[in-house]
């Protein structure tokens, strides 16, 4: 029986593969490297990235992503290990800021 599990499970890796995101710089990358590195990022959403873009100028953070209509916090927060921007390096989600009033 552990045979056939093993048997199996190689079997379906070769019909699922896995997910094998590399980073993708937003400011630079066209749609199709945008939606093939990025999770639930499809072609029109890439598109919609590129076209934002264009037209309001380079990310300035990984978080400007979520101002691209149809890519949500979630969709961010999923691929925010994947999201290069400027000088290509990943970008951390910035420190809560202090709200002390000081």
């Amino acid at each position: 029986m552990n045979k056939f599990i093993q048997s199996l499970a190689l079997s379906l890796a070769f019909c699922f593969p896995a997910f094998a995101a590399q980073p993708v710089n937003i400011n630079t990358a066209d749609a199709g490297a945008i939606a093939a590195n990025l999770k639930g990022v499809g072609q029109s959403k890439a598109e919609a990235i590129v076209a934002y873009r264009e037209k309001n100028g380079s990310f300035k953070s990984v978080d400007d992503l979520a101002k691209v209509k149809g890519i949500g916090e979630k969709t961010v927060a999923a691929n925010r290990e994947f999201i290069l921007v400027e000088g290509g390096s990943v970008k951390s989600k910035p420190a809560s800021a202090d709200r002390s009033g000081g």
